[in-house]
């Protein structure tokens, strides 16, 4: 695949990924930091291989347990292809750290003195063709069937400027309180990570009325029910782990997504 600011070689990755395309469940799952590549033509933006193994340039098992969770609730997913530190996905094109020059204190030199067309080309390559796919993929569900929600799956460290984060998920949300108030009931309720309660943030550690572009753009501005999670990094170091999350989120989500409201538009 190549583009016209010719970012993207042959051999790289596709932008995109949409997994179960066709599934029948009015959800759309989202992932906006599921990979953590970069197109051969930028060099690794400059930085030793070990640091994409780092939360700074993924959602670490964020991918994973979407796929999951699309396969065992029958809807479809679209997951981000490429890195974070290329650009956020998470956040408006111009916005400050949309392309980090610093991240968690790791300078990154390949996002240093970019000029306005690098931008530019970060956006049209990486954000736009993204979030078209959303926006293509939610408005094919919406053609075929009842209003659709939204569910966007992300991973968070488990301690951030030296303190650490008791969570272990969080739900964040901005207005709608249709599928947020319900799954934090429920994973409270019944959720458990080795054998004790779920310790549940309620727009903690981060806060949807802060950092909520994605499901804003697609989901709020539409009148659509939507909340994103935030799963602790350390919590899916493995595939049994991921799918532990999975079976968890999808059983909550089953009951929710049978309610009459989920599927109604609705501006908050």
């Amino acid at each position: 695949m190549t583009t016209e600011y010719g970012l993207l070689g042959p051999d790289d990755p596709p932008v995109f990924e949409i997994h179960n395309a066709d599934g029948a469940t009015p959800l759309l799952l989202i992932c906006d930091h599921a990979s953590r590549a970069v197109p051969a033509c930028l060099n690794q933006l400059g930085l030793e291989p070990h640091v994409y193994d780092l939360h700074v340039a993924w959602d670490i098992g964020a991918a994973h347990v979407t796929r999951m969770m699309a396969d065992l609730l029958d809807a479809p997913a679209v997951m981000a292809g490429y890195s974070r530190l290329l650009i956020d996905l998470n956040r408006a094109p111009g916005h400050p750290q949309s392309i980090p020059e610093i991240s968690d204190g790791i300078v990154i030199p390949g996002n240093l003195d970019l000029t306005e067309e690098d931008k530019t080309a970060r956006a049209e390559t990486f954000h736009a063709p993204y979030h078209n796919a959303v926006t293509n993929q939610l408005a094919q569900m919406w053609r075929s069937g009842p209003p659709p929600a939204l569910f966007s799956v992300h991973s968070f460290t488990p301690s951030f400027n030296g303190e650490d984060r008791k969570w272990d998920i969080g739900v964040l949300w901005n207005r709608d309180l249709r599928l947020p108030v319900p799954l934090i009931r429920k994973l409270r309720e019944t959720g458990e990570k080795d054998g004790r309660p779920l310790f549940v943030g309620d727009n903690e550690p981060y806060s949807g009325r802060e950092l909520a572009y994605s499901i804003d753009l697609h989901a709020g501005a539409a009148g659509l029910a939507n909340c994103a999670v935030e799963i602790r990094q350390d919590h899916l170091e493995t595939t049994d782990e991921a799918a532990h999350w999975a079976d968890m989120l999808s059983d909550a989500l089953r009951e929710i997504m049978a309610r009459e409201n989920l599927h109604k538009v609705q501006y908050f």
